[in-house]
């Protein structure tokens, strides 16, 4: 078996795992790439393989199916995925066409019929009589308008550009829809955020992140060997996830003895940042957590930060009703869609559908407003999701701040543009939404709201 070989098929069973079972590919592929024995070369080539492959699969499934004669549905889904593997080599890198074909029709007789080896073969053969740009306009010649067109050809589900697109033309920026969508495509460079008091970013290799004032971004390498993150006084975590935290801790001066809370801790990255910025000025944060796995990688992550956190097991959106007016700083990370990762976790843009952001809007609510009964007046809510969506962030905040008029936001932009590193390309308004292609970040957006 050669390397190659080898590299395909771990990147094959990610992929195989990702569609039967629903696994993880940023979980799952190390554990599988480590149990193959992989060089870093073909490490490197398995993680090509099984994130480009997973980002682009819209594109490639039309290919395929221009291809094939026949719906991506009517085709056995290992074949299916052997295609998909197939298209990314033949469309996207520079593989020579008879080593994409060969190596995948091997891969096909391992979980297809004789037939179907067959028909892998004949569906790869026409794929590779036209290159890249004669399949581009084959492609784009099947939208029926431009939207569709920008979905397509970056490999999105409408629904998503569309989403997208509502948020740019609200911030007047709609001519970057393009240039959003080409970057969830961009494999993220890692970040490390070290963490106050027990660490300062000249330990850590790479360059200074341009924003987060404790972050760098890494060269390359394995994080978990820089020594600061093995002894947990460092985080591997996306500079917009750095900012989000860095917004409540820094929006106004610690006064010693402050109580803070991070009601959805899991699993537990700006806890552990909050948790030393809480020590460094005397406050105490509690993580919450609903989930007893989570809560234990919580406490994982804040091991490191002495007086340690305490970490609650419980229902965030009841923990207002227990503990009512007692945190003078709260962060509501709440559960969404993850749109805002999608370069970082390429197989979640097919997972989500529309439905999943009504699902999320009744429990985004319900824990905004426990936030706002456990807070103290005069205190701090940074409300934060993981997605740009509308319905998931303006919306829940406006509609729960109806109910509640001794709520009211604050100047958000202008609290992050004083403690950045350097300046925000930031629209008017009083929150934050960042985006990877203008931040280099997360789509992280991010409200700060005050109780009168």
């Amino acid at each position: 078996m050669s390397r190659a070989t080898s590299a395909r098929r771990v990147a094959l069973d990610v992929i195989r795992a990702v569609h039967e079972s629903d696994a993880y590919a940023n979980l799952l592929l190390p554990v599988r790439i480590g149990r193959a024995k992989l060089s870093e070369a073909d490490a490197g080539l398995a993680t090509e393989l099984t994130y480009g492959t997973l980002r682009m699969q819209g594109y490639y499934d039309v290919v395929i199916a221009l291809a094939a004669g026949r719906s991506v549905e009517q085709i056995d889904p290992p074949i299916l995925d052997v295609l998909r593997l197939a298209c990314h080599q033949l469309l996207s890198l520079r593989v020579p066409t008879h080593a994409a074909v060969d190596e995948s029709v091997e891969l096909a007789k391992e979980v297809g019929s004789r037939s179907a080896v067959g028909f892998t073969n004949g569906v790869l053969r026409t794929i590779s009589r036209t290159d890249a740009d004669g399949w581009r306009d084959r492609v784009l010649a099947t939208a029926r308008s431009g939207e569709e067109a920008l979905a397509l050809e970056h490999s999105h589900p409408l629904w998503v550009t569309r989403a997208i697109r509502q948020v740019l033309v609200a911030e007047g920026r709609e001519a970057e829809l393009e240039e959003a969508l080409v970057a969830d495509n961009v494999a993220p460079r890692v970040s490390l955020a070290a963490l106050p008091g027990l660490a300062h970013r000249v330990e850590l290799p790479g360059t200074v992140t341009p924003y987060s004032p404790i972050g760098v971004r890494l060269a390359g390498g394995d994080p978990l060997r820089v020594p600061a993150v093995k002894e947990g006084r460092a985080r591997v975590q996306d500079e917009g996830s750095q900012l989000a935290a860095l917004v409540l801790s820094r929006a106004r001066p610690i006064e010693p003895g402050e109580s803070w809370l991070d009601l959805c801790a899991g699993p537990g990255g700006k806890a552990a940042l909050l948790a030393a910025e809480a020590a460094v000025g005397g406050a105490m944060l509690i993580a919450n957590e609903v989930v007893p796995a989570r809560a234990e990688l919580v406490r994982k992550a804040v091991a490191a930060v002495s007086p340690a956190p305490e970490v609650l097991i419980g229902d965030g959106t009841t923990f207002g009703t227990e503990h009512p007016d007692q945190f003078d700083r709260i962060l509501l990370d709440a559960p969404c869609t993850g749109l805002g990762a999608l370069r970082r976790r390429p197989e979640a843009r097919w997972r989500k559908q529309p439905g999943d952001v009504a699902g999320l809007g009744p429990l985004q609510s319900s824990l905004l407003e426990s936030a706002i009964a456990a807070l103290k007046p005069g205190g701090l809510i940074a409300y934060v999701t993981c997605s740009p969506h509308a319905a998931e962030t303006k919306s829940i905040v406006a509609s729960v701040l109806r109910k509640h008029p001794e709520v009211s936001r604050l100047d958000t932009p202008a609290v992050l543009q004083s403690l950045s590193s350097e300046p925000l390309d930031l629209p008017p308004g009083d929150h934050v939404q960042l985006w990877p292609h203008r931040h280099g970040t997360d789509a992280m957006f991010i409200q700060l709201l005050t109780k009168d």
